[in-house]
């Protein structure tokens, strides 16, 4: 039930009481099959005298009483339903319901707990039978296959795209890192040559993992993301000193 909403408390200012009634689970499962408000059943409540217990039943409506489904055979569910009385035992029950906007209403309080429970039968007996059976099957069942499986189902040591990951796996691990000044020594002499590097040509120079030389181009450069020099490195302009302006400058 939801936290939040709305509970319309009329229900107990009628002083409304409601059953709750324990029912077996083939029984709630031939009520949801009931079409719009079409009968489910009959409950009888008969008494006998004014001291004794009243005896409470229910009978399934007979067009519901087929199942389907169970070993692929069709079954009768049984009809007549005894119900067995018990006392709320100083519990405070309550029953609500709940609308899609989240309002909650108190449709009553619990005043008797009983559960019903289908009578003895031969019908009943047959259902019970085959929900055992049903129950009992193993949820796996072995296969043997009559011929041998193709290639293309046999396994593969290792896949293409497998062996590629691993030959540049091996190729990183084989550069070792460098300290960040020397790193940082051979990218401005690097620089000094050209204004613009992509990363494959920089780890070519400076022979780092490609991600520890990203981290220290992120301190001193520049990637372009568009523009002629697209997904290339520059100096930062407060780095740049070009061999080019070296000469402009004499």
């Amino acid at each position: 039930m939801s936290e939040k909403g709305e509970v319309d408390l009329t229900g107990a200012k009628q002083n409304t009481g409601v059953w709750l009634v324990k029912v077996p689970k083939y029984l709630s499962q031939q009520w949801a099959k009931a079409t719009g408000r079409g009968e489910v059943g009959k409950l009888r409540i008969c008494k006998k005298g004014n001291q004794g217990k009243p005896e409470v039943s229910f009978t399934l409506n007979e067009e519901l009483t087929v199942i389907d489904g169970i070993e692929d055979k069709t079954v009768s569910a049984p009809r007549e339903h005894p119900f067995t009385m018990q006392s709320v035992g100083g519990q405070t029950l309550a029953v609500f319901t709940e609308t899609s906007s989240d309002k909650i209403t108190l449709e009553g309080v619990v005043v008797q707990r009983a559960e019903c429970r289908p009578a003895v039968s031969e019908s009943y007996m047959r259902l019970k039978r085959l929900q055992i059976e049903e129950s009992s099957k193993p949820a796996r069942l072995s296969q043997r296959l009559e011929k041998a499986v193709t290639n293309n189902y046999k396994p593969v040591a290792n896949h293409d795209y497998n062996r590629e990951y691993e030959r540049k796996k091996k190729e990183e691990g084989k550069r070792a890192r460098a300290d960040k000044q020397q790193v940082l020594d051979m990218l401005f002499s690097a620089f000094e040559k050209h204004q613009y590097y992509n990363i494959k040509d920089l780890v070519d120079i400076t022979k780092q993992p490609v991600i520890y030389l990203k981290e220290i181009l992120r301190d001193i450069g520049i990637y372009n993301v568009k523009g002629t020099h697209k997904n290339t490195w520059e100096l930062r302009p407060e780095y740049r000193h070009y061999q080019g302006e070296e000469k402009t400058d004499e």
